[in-house]
C-alpha cells in the first residue's frame, strides 16, 4: 500500500493573477496534484489551458483533469488537446476521464443525453483512440485516471486505469438525473470489492474525492450541519455520515487517524479535496507527508 498523496480540485479563477496565486499556494502547502474539473458554468476554467498554466508557474505538483467528461468530445480533437498538454506540461499530466453524469450540462451544451451504457462504451473506445494517437506522436501515454461509481466505469477502470477514482456518489432514487446521495461505508466496501474483483491482479492507485473537510472538536455537530445543508433527511443518518470516507470531520489528529483507517480498509492513498478546503486540509497534509 503506497504512501499518501494529496490533490486539490481547483474550480476556477477570475484572471491570470488569481490562477497563478492559487496554483503556487497549492504547491507551497505541500499538495502533490493540481486538478481541474470539466464542468460548465460561470467561472469554470477550460481544463487544459488552465493545467498548462499551472504547470508553467509551479515546479513540483503534477496536474490533471478530475475528470474530463469524455462524452462531451470528439475523440480525435480531444486527443490533440491531450498530446499538446503533455508536451506543454513537461510530462506532468495525469489524464482523468469519466463518462459524464450531469444531464443539465449536456442540455446546456446542446448535446444529446445518451444512456449511461453508451457513454461508457464511448469512453472505452476513446481510450483506444488516445493510445493510437500517442503512438503516432511517439509520446508515452500519461497516467490514466478513470473515475466513476457504476459497474461499467469501475470494471473499465479495473482493466485500464493507473488510478481509479471514487467519489462515493449514487443517483438518488426517484429524483431527476444528477441528484446524488453519498454511499455509506458498507456500500463503499462493496464498490471497492467489485473493482478489485475485475482487476485481474492489477493494483491501480485508488483516489478518493472528499466532499467536505471540517476541522472541529465536535464531529457529530459537523455531520449534523452537513445533513441539514444538503437537505437529504431520507439519506444517511449522522452516525453513518461519520463513517463515510467521503467526509472528514474532526480534529487534525482525528482526521489523520480516519485516513489511516480508510487506507487500510479501502486502499485510498490518493486523497483529493475541493478548492474551498485547500487551507483547512493543509495541516493534515503536513502531518501525513511521507507516510
Amino acid at each position: 500500500m503506497g504512501n499518501f498523496k494529496f490533490g486539490v480540485n481547483l474550480w476556477g479563477a477570475e484572471n491570470r493573477e488569481d490562477w497563478v496565486a492559487k496554483c503556487r499556494r497549492v504547491e507551497a502547502l505541500g499538495y502533490d496534484v493540481i486538478s481541474v474539473p470539466d464542468h460548465l458554468g460561470p467561472g469554470r476554467n477550460a481544463p487544459f489551458p488552465a493545467l498548462t498554466m499551472a504547470a508553467a508557474v509551479t515546479q513540483r505538483p503534477r496536474v490533471g483533469t478530475l475528470v474530463s467528461n469524455m462524452a462531451f468530445y470528439n475523440a480525435a480533437l480531444f486527443a490533440r488537446e491531450v498530446v499538446t498538454t503533455v508536451k506543454m506540461t513537461g510530462d506532468r499530466l495525469d489524464l482523468g476521464l469519466g463518462s459524464g453524469h450531469m444531464k443539465s450540462e449536456f442540455d446546456e451544451a446542446g448535446l444529446p443525453w445518451i444512456p449511461a451504457k453508451e457513454r461508457i462504451e464511448y469512453l472505452a473506445e476513446s481510450l483506444d483512440h488516445l493510445r493510437e494517437h500517442f503512438a503516432g506522436e511517439g509520446i508515452t501515454p500519461p497516467p490514466l485516471l478513470l473515475a466513476g461509481n457504476s459497474d461499467g466505469v469501475l470494471s473499465l477502470a479495473a482493466r485500464e486505469a493507473d488510478i481509479a477514482g471514487f467519489a462515493g456518489l449514487c443517483q438518488a432514487p426517484g429524483n431527476p438525473p444528477g441528484t446524488f446521495r453519498l454511499d455509506d461505508a458498507e456500500r463503499m466496501d462493496e464498490r471497492v470489492a467489485f473493482f478489485r474483483s475485475h482487476a485481474n491482479g492489477r493494483d491501480p492507485e485508488l483516489n478518493m474525492l472528499v466532499q467536505r473537510v471540517v476541522v472541529t472538536d465536535d464531529r457529530r455537530a459537523a455531520a449534523e450541519a452537513w445533513r441539514e445543508e444538503v437537505k437529504d433527511q431520507d439519506g444517511l443518518d449522522v452516525d453513518a455520515l461519520l463513517e463515510t470516507p467521503q467526509l472528514l470531520f474532526g480534529t487534525v489528529a482525528e482526521i489523520v487517524r480516519q485516513l489511516h483507517e480508510r487506507r487500510e480498509r479501502y486502499g485510498f492513498s490518493y486523497i483529493t479535496v475541493f478548492e474551498p478546503m485547500l487551507e483547512t486540509f493543509a495541516p493534515v497534509v503536513r502531518e501525513l507527508s511521507g507516510q
